[in-house]
């Protein structure tokens, strides 16, 4: 079992940044792939960022490259997602995500614990 308690989410103006930050409980968390998600107002969840085991592998939603950094400290069981240059269309409650596989993947499906969300609202 794993559990997953995010934090940092907040409001922010645009143009600003945020750092995420997910505390993981659980002896495999060192081992499990890890990613981020976003949920948007009537919109269905999406991926943001997901990042392999050891934190050599990451891969990105193409509309937050170059300005989204996921990375991990497993001697701390934390992800992080540096969040810089926000936009408005940033705005969504963020999830934290962990996969009992070490690599990445960009599929809802093939996570099987989540956290319970940090709101992130960026104004214009």
């Amino acid at each position: 079992q794993v559990q997953l308690v995010e934090s940092g989410g907040g409001l922010v103006q645009a143009g600003g940044s945020l750092r995420l930050s997910c505390a993981a409980s659980g002896r495999t968390f060192s081992s499990n792939a890890m990613g981020w998600f976003r949920q948007a107002p009537g919109k269905e969840r999406e991926f943001v960022a997901t990042i392999n085991w050891s934190g050599t592998t990451t891969y990105y939603l193409n509309s937050v490259k170059g300005r989204f950094a996921i990375s991990r400290d497993n001697a701390k069981n934390t992800v992080y997602l540096q969040m810089n240059t926000l936009k408005p269309e940033d705005t969504a409650v963020y999830y934290c995500a962990s996969r009992s596989i070490s690599g990445v993947s960009a599929s809802i499906s093939e996570y099987n614990y989540w956290g319970q969300g940090t709101q992130v609202t960026v104004s214009s």
